[in-house]
This record gives C-alpha cells, sequence and structure tokens, in this order.
C-alpha cells in the first residue's frame, strides 16, 4: 500500500477546514492538538494557516477507556490549554482515526473544562474501523487497513506516515 503524504495533504485540509468554519460562521476557533500526533499535525494545520493562533495540547491518558487494561504510558505529560474551553468553538485534531475511542477520551475530558459552543474534528487519516459514531468533520484521506494493520505517524518535521504491522498480544 502506498501511503499519502501528510505534508500533501495539509493544503486541502487547510482549505477544507476554512470553508467550513465560515459555513458555520465560526470567528475565532480554539485548537487543540491530541498529543502526539495530533499536536504536529495542529502545528503544520497553524503554521499552513499562517496565523499566530495559541495551540491546546491535549493528553487523553487518563480518560481512555482502556486504560485498566493497558496501565499508564510512560509518557504521559499533562493537558495544555491556554484558553477557555466554555463557550468557545473548539478545532479539536488528532493524526489517525481508527476506532474513535481517542476522539471520546478527547471530548469527556473537553468537558470537564468547560461546556463548548461546537467541536469541529479534524483527522489526517480515517482508517474506516469505527468502533464509536465518530467522524471527521475535516480529513486528509481514508483508507482502509488489514485487521493487523496499523498507521503510525513519524513526526513533528517532516511529517511522514509508517505502515506497521500489529503483532501478538498487543
Amino acid at each position: 500500500m502506498i501511503l499519502p503524504n501528510p505534508e500533501q495533504l495539509l493544503p486541502e485540509m487547510v482549505a477544507t477546514l476554512k470553508q467550513h468554519l465560515i459555513d458555520r460562521d465560526i470567528q475565532e476557533p480554539r485548537f487543540i492538538g491530541i498529543r502526539t500526533g495530533g499536536v504536529w499535525v495542529a502545528q503544520a494545520l497553524l503554521a499552513a494557516r499562517a496565523q499566530n493562533e495559541p495551540l491546546g495540547i491535549l493528553d487523553v491518558s487518563f480518560y481512555r477507556d482502556d486504560f485498566t487494561q493497558k496501565g499508564l504510558h510512560p509518557q504521559v505529560q499533562p493537558s495544555e490549554l491556554p484558553f477557555e474551553i466554555e463557550g468557545q468553538h473548539l478545532v479539536l485534531i488528532d493524526d489517525v482515526l481508527m476506532t474513535g475511542r481517542t476522539i471520546r477520551a478527547a471530548l469527556n475530558e473537553l468537558f470537564d473544562y468547560g461546556r463548548p459552543a461546537s467541536v469541529t474534528l479534524v483527522c489526517l487519516l480515517d482508517l474506516n474501523a469505527r468502533e464509536l459514531p465518530i467522524r471527521p468533520d475535516v480529513v486528509g484521506a481514508t483508507l482502509s487497513l488489514a485487521p493487523e494493520q496499523r498507521i503510525k505517524l513519524i513526526g513533528p518535521e517532516p511529517l511522514a506516515l509508517e505502515q506497521q504491522m500489529e503483532t501478538s498480544g498487543s
């Protein structure tokens, strides 16, 4: 399988996001990247928008529904939200949408900070493997993988995608 180049997906994602925000009359969105890959994608999108907007960083480790099964990842860091969530129009950005569970965890965490006016979901890749009814508003590319295949974003600069095979027991 030939994977798309993330750097080539970004301009179209920026244009689609811009139109999405215009259509919804969203003037001052607040950008939040899900650590780690979502933050890299968010930084690239913000750079492509050529606007100096603050970036929130969300670490959803404590909000995952598999936390008790997998334990705590050793790289857990606190979330950093340099703006209010209450009443804001949020643009939530992740690298790869697979099951939807990371996005569910992110929404749960965001609502602990307040009730946003809206949440726009932006994902670099949608792998069409959802277990929850979550769909991106803006997506770079949609792929379908075999059950044992995974995609990992490598970054932050340059962004690249790597195909991986899931090992047994993980």
